[in-house]
């Protein structure tokens, strides 16, 4: 209950300050962070309905792989001073 709650309050905050960082070496980490957001949510999604022929555990295992790549290569990127892609 927490992650998502957390995933979505920086959503939010993505949304809401993202014209402030139009232009700088933020702007591709929080389109990074949207794009995040979103796909987890559809990938969660299909894992969740793929669960009741129990091959969703899969896709929710790869899913959870995925967004922890995406978040340590966005943290790795950042503290190097480089944008995502």
């Amino acid at each position: 209950i927490v992650f998502p709650a957390l995933a979505l309050a920086a959503l939010i905050i993505d949304y809401i300050k993202r014209p402030e960082v139009r232009g700088t070496l933020l702007d591709s980490h929080f389109n990074w962070q949207i794009r995040t957001f979103w796909f987890m949510l559809l990938w969660s999604a299909i894992g969740g309905v793929l669960c009741l022929v129990f091959i969703g555990w899969v896709v929710l295992a790869a899913a959870g792989v995925w967004y922890i790549y995406r978040v340590a290569k966005g943290w790795l990127r950042l503290s190097e001073g480089r944008s995502v892609p």
